[in-house]
C-alpha cells in the first residue's frame, strides 16, 4: 500500500520506514486460541487485538479443530484449555509438538490440579496459567513464551518445586535402597576417611567383618574403590538416610 502511493505521486520511497513496517509485521506472534466456551475466546481476542505484537490467526473450540487449524495456520503460540470436549487439552498439546515442535502451547486452566499440571509439563506444554491470571500478566506471558521460555503461573509454581524436591529426594534414597542399615553406617564412616579399625570400633564389630561389609558396599553400589564409594554416598548425601 505504501509502495503504491508513493509511485502514485511520484516521490522516492521512504525504504526505513517500509521496512520498519515489515519488520513490525513479522515479528508479530501468531496466535491460536483454543477453549470450548466462545465467550472466553472473545475475551482473549480483545484483549490480544489491542497488543500490536499479536495477532491472533484462528480459533477453535475443540482438540480436533485445533489440530487441523495449527496444520493450516502454523500458529507460533497456541493458548488452549485443558479441559476440551473430546479429546483433551492435553493429548492435543502432545500431537502439536510432536509433529509441529515450533509451535509453543500454553495451557490455561481454571483449577491448578497437581494431576494436570504435571501432565502438562509432561506433554510438553511451555507455559500453564489460571484463566484468572491479570491481562497484563498474560500478555507477559505469551512474550515470555514467544521468546523461547517456559513459565508457570506463581500459584502453581511452589507445587512444581515442592514436587521436583520430592523426586529429588526419592531419587536420592532410592541410590541406597539396596544397603543394609548397617552396610549404610559403614559408607558413612568410610565417607569420612575411617580405616577398617576405626569403623570397627565406632560400630562395635570386628576388623574382618568390616572388611566383608565393605567389599559387599563395593559391590553393590557398582565402584571400584572406598574412594569411589565415599565420592557416591556425598553425592547422594547419605547422611539424610542413616537411621540413628
Amino acid at each position: 500500500m505504501f509502495i503504491q502511493i508513493a509511485l502514485a505521486i511520484h516521490q522516492p520511497l521512504d525504504y526505513t520506514f517500509i521496512f520498519a513496517e515489515v519488520g513490525d509485521i513479522m515479528s508479530k506472534q501468531r496466535i491460536l486460541l483454543v477453549d470450548d466456551h466462545e465467550v472466553v475466546r472473545l475475551g482473549l481476542k480483545a484483549l490480544l487485538d489491542r497488543h500490536p505484537n499479536f495477532e491472533v490467526v484462528g480459533e477453535a473450540s475443540s482438540a480436533r479443530e485445533a489440530l487441523e487449524q495449527v496444520a493450516n495456520l502454523l500458529p507460533n503460540v497456541v493458548v488452549m484449555d485443558i479441559r476440551l470436549p473430546g479429546t483433551s487439552g492435553i493429548e492435543a498439546c502432545e500431537e502439536i509438538i510432536q509433529y509441529y515442535p515450533e509451535t509453543k502451547v500454553i495451557m490455561l486452566t481454571s483449577y491448578a490440579e497437581d494431576e494436570m499440571l504435571f501432565s502438562a509439563i509432561r506433554a510438553g506444554a511451555s507455559g500453564y496459567i489460571l484463566k484468572q491470571i491479570a491481562s497484563e500478566d498474560l500478555i507477559r506471558a505469551l512474550e515470555a513464551v514467544g521468546r523461547g521460555e517456559a513459565l508457570l503461573d506463581p500459584a502453581v509454581t511452589q507445587r512444581v518445586f515442592q514436587e521436583v524436591r520430592k523426586a529429588v529426594k526419592e531419587e536420592e534414597a532410592s541410590a541406597f535402597a539396596h544397603l543394609s542399615q548397617q552396610e549404610k553406617h559403614v559408607l558413612l564412616l568410610v565417607s569420612e576417611g575411617r580405616t577398617n579399625r576405626e569403623i570397627a570400633k565406632a560400630l562395635f564389630l570386628g576388623e574382618g567383618t568390616v572388611r566383608n561389609y565393605v567389599s559387599s558396599i563395593l559391590s553393590k553400589l557398582g565402584v571400584n574403590n572406598r574412594a569411589e564409594a565415599a565420592a557416591y554416598a556425598v553425592e547422594h548425601n547419605l547422611k539424610e538416610y542413616i537411621q540413628n
